[in-house]
């Protein structure tokens, strides 16, 4: 089965996706929807008027089940679903969720469509909010990443909060990077530090925005080194990535998945990963421990939906989640688009983002990142 990511990018209308330069150059995305139909009560009460009429017993038992209570709820999903991305189209965000989007559908069986509608701005909280505020019947759901969705409330007064949103299934495990353009003169994070010190608020940084990993890890470089650098925030990384580049700004921070997946059409250098050893998406990339400057950071992907799911809904979509996860061709498509699963079930996604907002807090407390 050839399975492969949708390419309809919606805000609220269908369309062809416009072409993206840089990192939104990843192969074709195409939607497949999967034929069959949904059993609906007019079928219930045809069959019921069969049996009447042949006086079969099966024929009325069937009726009989399909117009039970339960017979509307067996038909989820009757209607596409929506599948909200907080970020632009073409980043590592949005190609995770259109990759899955297919084998989801599959695994929900009929005639289920997921649709993905991406909702950029003000660091994914536009998404995140919109997941938030959509009616609890499973037909919107969307795509979180820590640690904008726990650092956006403790910063300011957001328009979510992580107890309004249902942790469904964690896909991504994804550590950042700094990228600059292969013209650039910085060699390494020595040359970036080397020339920040020496002209303070020279740098310019594109990240996801305030409170992002990319931010933080920004920030974090930024205190290690005692530089002041200048920070620029797009509504994607994608956004960030032409920036760069474009040479609009000195560097990127984002994650590997994406810079990695990006250096093989695009004239960019990777300085350094932000991970404890190094990445297996980038194993030729040190890492910034190895180059000295102890900075951990990465960012979690996962699905979510609005608190208060029916149960039987939940089931069903979670299922269907997990199910997909383990196809081996999106499997294969997530390698091959430098893609660092980390396949978490509901307790334990639940159980990281929790653990993370603790932390987050308790350094928000020590040293707030937004002034």
């Amino acid at each position: 089965m050839d399975m492969k990511a949708h390419s309809t990018v919606q805000d609220g209308s269908t369309g062809p996706a416009a072409p993206v330069a840089g990192i939104g150059r990843f192969g074709a995305l195409s939607r497949r929807i999967l034929s069959g139909g949904l059993v609906r009560l007019s079928a219930a009460i045809g069959t019921l008027a069969i049996g009447a009429a042949t006086g079969a017993a099966a024929g009325l038992a069937a009726a009989i089940a399909l117009a039970a209570p339960g017979a509307a709820l067996a038909a989820y999903p009757e209607k596409p679903i929506s599948l909200i991305v907080g970020y632009a189209a073409g980043g590592g965000s949005d190609f995770i969720v259109r990759s899955l989007a297919p084998f989801i559908e599959k695994e929900l069986g009929g005639s289920a469509r997921v649709i993905v509608m991406n909702r950029p701005g003000a660091g994914g909280e536009i998404g995140f909010a919109a997941i938030a505020d959509a009616t609890p019947d499973g037909y919107t759901i969307g795509l979180i990443n820590s640690p904008n969705v726990v650092t956006i409330p403790i910063e300011r007064h957001a328009r979510f909060s992580l107890d309004r949103l249902d942790p469904l299934y964690n896909l991504v495990d994804d550590p950042g990077s700094f990228v600059v353009h292969k013209d650039s003169p910085f060699q390494t994070l020595a040359d970036v530090a080397a020339f920040a010190k020496a002209n303070p608020n020279n740098v310019t940084v594109g990240t996801t925005g305030i409170g992002s990993d990319d931010h933080l890890a920004m920030l974090m470089f930024q205190r290690l080194t005692q530089t002041q650098l200048t920070h620029v925030p797009f509504p994607g990384s994608a956004d960030a990535h032409r920036a760069l580049l474009g040479r609009h700004i000195q560097v990127t921070s984002m994650n590997i998945g994406e810079s990695a997946r990006a250096r093989e059409g695009d004239p960019i250098r990777i300085l350094g990963v932000m991970t404890e050893k190094r990445s297996e998406q980038a194993a030729d990339v040190p890492t910034f421990k190895e180059l000295g400057f102890d900075v951990k950071m990465s960012s979690l992907r996962g699905l979510a939906a609005p608190m208060g799911l029916p149960p039987e809904v939940r089931t069903k979509l979670v299922d269907a989640i997990a199910k997909a996860v383990q196809h081996p061709e999106f499997q294969d498509i997530a390698r091959k688009a430098y893609q660092p699963l980390r396949l978490l079930p509901s307790d334990q996604y639940a159980a990281e983002l929790k653990t993370q907002e603790a932390t987050f807090r308790t350094i928000w407390k020590e040293t707030p990142w937004l002034k």
